[in-house]
């Protein structure tokens, strides 16, 4: 693809730098020049003029050579937060081309304000990126985006919330029809698109170096290292997790990784699905391989398959779905080899008293793993039909909450969501309870949850659900990608930032 308006590779890559201070605003401009040469300085977001002015004296005199700096004083009435009016915001742009920024971005609702709607006459920086952003919702487009002939723009910025993912395939669109044209999807939902945006040929994709300035943002290091977006072309798979939430979801850590390991040119994103045929809808335009499947999804996806794989038609619950040449979706299910591998590193299976706390996907997968390996299933759930229901299944026991103050069993486990990030400080069950030798939360973030943390306190052994995570990772990764997944560099990936999360919380 030939160089937009800010170059080509990593120079497409936009650093956003938004701090109280002049000090960390500088620090911030530093580690941002390590992951690219373009940065984003929010002058807006300074607390106050004396440290604009410090600030912009400071680049005065040590501006880096090479970089690639746009100013951005956005007032508040276009999402930003400088409270003056648009003769100040001019001024400071002003201030900003003579601190050496060869870019400004002016949003559209100022433009409307200066005579003739025109920046011509104001010394601002030479090169403007016109912006326009919508927190609520995203507009109708036309089908490509011209920059205007008047108002000395160079380039034009379209930032729209996207509520579904037919929202982001719009703005991805945007990119594709137009050239120097930066698309952003923005809110949880975009996130994909805004990975994707540079492969559709956005002119930019924006990550912060720091905090986030917008909603569903990847942080700068990520957005390079991990995803890659500056390198990914048409030809590169795609795959992702779906789910709601899936904010909390360490796939596509754990997949990026081995992708990245193993020299694939694949990358795995999250998708926010609230409504799976609005997903399904989008799949070509996203260029979708393949996709793991978690909450709330993982039994509503069979009305949508066309073949599923017969483990996964008996357990009743999908958690891969790998994508044929033809267009047709093929389930299946890594679940269970998670749980096995991972209980069968602490205990013999076989005639072991096993209770299942749950009764949807995961507790599925769960109850024939352990049926299939010989042990006595019993199954509680909040709903004593579905605990019923999944008991019967397997030929098991179905108990009520009130039996686990009174029978023991050898292994406990947790199959809910109770106790996941960022609800952390919830157990779904109380000490008492745990009458067992083992308990194993499904659950994976936090590595130690409140349940397990609770099992310690009492000496019962404890297995975290980060062992069948990656356990059912590593076969999802096999079953895409046709070999052998790095193993050991995409356990330390996860366990890294488990335990870096985990010394930050406690």
């Amino acid at each position: 693809m030939a160089a937009g308006a800010f170059g080509k590779g990593a120079a497409r890559l936009c650093g956003v730098l938004a701090a109280p201070t002049a000090h960390e605003l500088r620090r911030l401009l530093g580690q941002a020049l390590r992951e690219t040469p373009t940065a984003e300085i929010r002058l807006d977001w300074l607390k106050n003029d004396v440290e604009r002015r410090a600030f912009l004296k400071w680049l005065k005199t040590h501006r880096p050579r090479r970089a690639q700096l746009i100013a951005t004083c956005r007032r508040r009435v276009g999402g930003g937060e400088f409270a003056g009016d648009a003769g100040e915001e001019l001024y400071w742009l002003v201030q900003a081309r003579e601190a050496g920024c060869a870019w400004c971005d002016l949003e559209v609702e100022t433009l409307r304000e200066l005579p003739g709607k025109s920046v011509h006459g104001y010394a601002v920086p030479g090169k403007v990126l016109l912006s326009m952003h919508d927190f609520r919702r995203t507009p109708e487009f036309p089908g490509k985006l011209r920059v205007p002939a008047t108002g000395g723009a160079k380039a034009i910025k379209v930032a729209a919330m996207a509520r579904n993912l037919s929202d982001s395939v719009r703005v991805l669109r945007l990119a594709r029809a137009s050239r120097d044209v930066v698309a952003i999807a923005m809110g949880e939902i975009g996130l994909p698109a805004r990975v994707l945006a540079l492969r559709e040929g956005s002119a930019l994709a924006y990550a912060p170096v720091a905090a986030s300035t917008a909603p569903g943002q990847i942080p700068l290091r990520d957005f390079k290292r991990l995803y890659r977006a500056h390198k990914l072309t048409r030809a590169t798979r795609v795959y992702g997790v779906i789910g709601n939430p899936v904010g909390h979801s360490l796939s596509p850590l754990l997949h990026n990784s081995g992708y990245i390991a193993a020299g694939k040119d694949a990358v795995y994103l999250p998708f926010l699905v609230e409504n799976l045929k609005d997903f399904l809808k989008a799949l070509p335009e996203f260029g979708v391989w393949g996709f793991s499947v978690t909450l709330p999804h993982k039994q509503k996806i069979f009305a949508h398959l066309d073949d599923v794989e017969p483990l996964a038609t008996k357990i009743g619950a999908v958690n891969t779905v790998t994508i044929r040449k033809d267009g047709s979706l093929c389930g299946s299910n890594t679940d269970y080899l998670g749980v096995l591998r991972a209980l069968e590193r602490k205990m013999k299976l076989q005639g072991a008293r096993v209770v299942i706390y749950g009764a949807g996907g995961s507790a599925r997968a769960a109850a024939f793993a352990l049926a299939q390996a010989g042990a006595q299933v019993f199954v509680c759930a909040r709903r004593p039909e579905a605990a019923r229901k999944l008991a019967a299944a397997v030929g098991g026991e179905p108990i009520l909450r009130s039996d686990l103050r009174r029978l023991e069993f050898d292994a406990l486990l947790n199959a809910t969501p109770i106790g996941m990030f960022p609800q952390e400080k919830v157990s779904p069950l109380a000490a008492s309870e745990l009458n067992c030798s083992l308990v194993m939360d499904l659950i994976y973030r936090p590595i130690r949850t409140k349940l397990l943390r609770l099992a310690a306190s009492r000496k019962i052994a404890c297995v975290s659900g980060v062992e069948m995570f990656l356990a059912q990772g590593f076969a999802q990764w096999e079953h895409w990608m046709g070999s052998k997944a790095p193993e050991s560099i995409m356990r330390n990936a996860v366990l890294r930032a488990l335990k870096n999360e985990e010394n930050t919380r406690w």
